[in-house]
């Protein structure tokens, strides 16, 4: 079983920042809007045997409440359940924050991350529309435009 660890940006090796940069990318891939909340954001890695980061989520923390901005699991481990552990490893170090709101922002065409935050009891709150519109090329999964920002919250003070 893989542990998890919390880090900072400014203290990964050049090595690591350059592999959480392509697991980051995967997730988001424009690099200006990653670069908007990563160096403020607490990061939750997986590494692998070899020390390679193999997954990772990016939680922001704004006074009473956090978003995870970014969760990636690279390609040959997914479906082992490493994203369903860091978001409940979030969740967990949310509620000790005493966030009392975590909210997560997925695009309208990631149906598997849609389910994936339902599951972890996540709840639909909004849409913000034309989010990923102007993107410098256009978003496609599950053969749908990704257009769309669907917004999910989890009240933590409820789950105390």
């Amino acid at each position: 079983m893989y542990s998890i660890q919390q880090v900072l940006w400014q203290t990964l090796l050049p090595m690591q920042q350059a592999q959480l940069k392509t697991l980051l990318l995967e997730a988001d891939p424009d690099w200006a809007q990653v670069s908007s909340y990563l160096f403020q954001s607490n990061l939750f890695l997986i590494l692998n045997a070899q020390a390679q980061i193999i997954a990772q989520l990016c939680l922001l923390e704004t006074d009473d409440q956090a978003e995870i901005k970014n969760l990636t699991v690279a390609k040959n481990h997914q479906g082992q359940g490493l994203a369903k552990r860091l978001i409940q490893h979030a969740i967990e170090s949310a509620k000790q924050m005493h966030i009392h709101t975590l909210w997560v922002k997925t695009g309208n065409s990631s149906l598997d991350q849609l389910a994936l935050y339902q599951k972890c009891g996540f709840r639909m709150s909004h849409i913000e529309r034309d989010v990923f519109r102007d993107y410098p090329a256009p978003i496609y999964e599950n053969g749908i435009r990704c257009l769309d920002q669907v917004v999910l919250c989890l009240d933590c003070i409820e789950i105390q």
